[in-house]
């Protein structure tokens, strides 16, 4: 074991061994071979390259070096191409902050059965006065950062549950084809997350209908781990075990309490509901890079942006 797996369980390191190919042994002569690949785009700017972030694209995509490195340019590509969304990404900023507190996400206290962190979302907790799509999107990518940092999930994975009950007609209309489009590419294409099953309870027709006119843009891993349950929890349930899930979704632990994943990245800014200065985040390059180093990485939920 190198010490970049120093933060894996043996189960884990057993797990990253047989389903992601992952080999101590060549773990260094992995990472540097996808380090290799960055001068064939020069026109990205590859903000980080150290190897504990590309090892986190390895493991998303197998060890398989060519993937590993489309995802990791794809990354970097997606912030370059929809600036706005990565200006104040941090949890204090307005937008972002409401969103968080409404919970989006959510995150269960307890993994599920094979060791993946649950995300859950309460659709029509959205409050279109206060923050838009776009703010929900940001604050479940700024999420995914924090979480990505544990090399357990890194390898485990995540499971997201979204619960569509009193999410009105006029709220669905607002899922547009391009903002759709913008989560799909955030989520499934440029994001170093492995998820294992997304799963809709109580979803509405309309819902279903607008799955159905996505379904095409989503690849094809992406299609079989989707589960529309409606109203059949039972069928949930024979996925993740309720002992684990909260009563809304039929589950033997109490009501989900919104805040509570919000409270762990505002720490005692949760309840600091003044606004932050955005324009104090148009830093120029060399600082953004500062910024992102990996010391500084795990001070982000502190304020660093992450570009």
């Amino acid at each position: 074991m190198t010490h970049l797996q120093a933060g894996l369980s043996p189960e884990t390191l057993e797990k990253a061994r047989l389903e992601l190919n992952e080999n101590p042994d060549t773990l260094h002569q992995d990472i540097q071979e996808v380090r290799d690949m960055v001068i064939t785009r020069p026109d990205i700017g590859f903000l980080r390259t150290d190897d504990a972030f590309i090892l986190r694209f390895l493991r998303a995509r197998k060890f398989q070096h060519f993937e590993a490195f489309r995802l990791l340019a794809q990354y970097f590509e997606y912030r370059q191409q929809n600036l706005d969304m990565f200006k104040s990404f941090k949890a204090t900023d307005p937008g972002i902050k409401q969103a968080l507190k409404d919970g989006f996400p959510g995150g269960l206290a307890n993994l599920d059965h094979y060791g993946r962190k649950i995300l859950v979302l309460f659709a029509a907790n959205w409050d279109q006065s206060r923050y838009t799509l776009v703010d929900i999107l940001r604050a479940i990518l700024l999420s995914l950062e924090a979480m990505i940092e544990d090399p357990e999930l890194q390898v485990n994975g995540f499971v997201l549950i979204i619960d569509w009950s009193n999410f009105t007609f006029k709220q669905a209309s607002k899922l547009t084809p391009s903002m759709l489009r913008l989560a799909i590419e955030g989520l499934q294409d440029s994001f170093p997350a492995r998820f294992g099953g997304i799963h809709f309870v109580n979803q509405p027709w309309y819902i279903h209908a607008l799955y159905t006119v996505i379904r095409p843009f989503l690849k094809e891993k992406t299609r079989k781990r989707i589960f529309l349950h409606g109203n059949n929890l039972n069928s949930l349930h024979q996925l993740i075990h309720p002992e684990i899930l909260p009563s809304e979704f039929g589950g033997m632990l109490p009501p989900y309490d919104m805040g509570t994943w919000a409270r762990t990245l505002l720490d005692h800014e949760y309840d600091d509901d003044s606004e932050c200065n955005v324009d104090s985040f148009n830093a120029p390059t060399k600082d953004i890079e500062k910024d992102l180093s990996p010391k500084s990485m795990k001070r982000w939920v502190k304020g660093t942006i992450i570009f």
